[in-house]
């Protein structure tokens, strides 16, 4: 299935970099979607041992517990470049210009602060949970068998890594817009009226469509 994307390339440095970052984006997005599955699967194996065998799946909310951690963060990077994230835009919608790149500029710096901060703190959550003397290198588990829990406190870290640089990347672009002007800038999600982001959308549903 494709999806229709608002990011615009050229052959700057800027784009090259934007395009080798999104490589790494969409690997972690597509571990997520598989994460989700297998997470799927799990909970129709429980669901049907449950039934059939009166014998569940042993350690069902502790794997689900920490699939969720991982298929929750992964695609964090992915959906912040093509601009998928909730946001009020009422003001910054009506912008154009310098003045759009501005606001832009400055939001994404305060996301950035605030991203620096939680991979701090989730590293160490991290380094807390992992031992490399311990079982299994953690000396952190789940209740029921005793999962290990560094795995999925590690996801979060490395994903967070990943929005850091795909939010840095977009302060250079933002900023290159600020020094040029112009409408259109490379490697950031452009902004879009309801009527595109509905076109966008019904172009989706057709293609699931088809491929279905």
């Amino acid at each position: 299935m494709a999806t229709t994307s608002s990011v615009l390339s050229d052959d700057t440095r800027l784009s090259r970099t934007d395009r080798a970052l999104l490589r790494m984006e969409k690997a972690l997005n597509l571990a997520a979607g598989i994460t989700i599955f297998a997470l799927v699967l799990l909970a129709i194996a429980n669901v049907l041992l449950r039934k059939l065998l009166n014998a569940p799946v042993p350690g069902y909310i502790d794997w689900t517990e920490q699939f969720m951690a991982v298929f929750a963060f992964l695609g964090l990077a992915y959906v912040q470049r093509e601009g998928g994230h909730i946001r009020m835009d009422l003001l910054v919608g009506n912008l154009k210009g310098r003045l759009l790149w501005l606001f832009e500029f400055l939001s994404v710096i305060f996301m950035l602060l605030v991203v620096t901060a939680l991979i701090y703190g989730t590293w160490f959550h991290f380094d807390r949970s992992f031992d490399w003397n311990a079982p299994n290198w953690s000396t952190d588990s789940s209740i029921d068998i005793a999962l290990p829990l560094w795995p999925s406190k590690l996801a979060v870290p490395v994903a967070l890594t990943f929005l850091w640089l795909r939010l840095a990347l977009q302060i250079w672009a933002y900023g290159r817009g600020l020094r040029l002007g112009g409408t259109d800038i490379v490697a950031v999600p452009l902004p879009e009226d309801p009527a595109e982001q509905a076109s966008k959308e019904a172009a989706t549903v057709g293609a699931v469509g088809r491929d279905g």
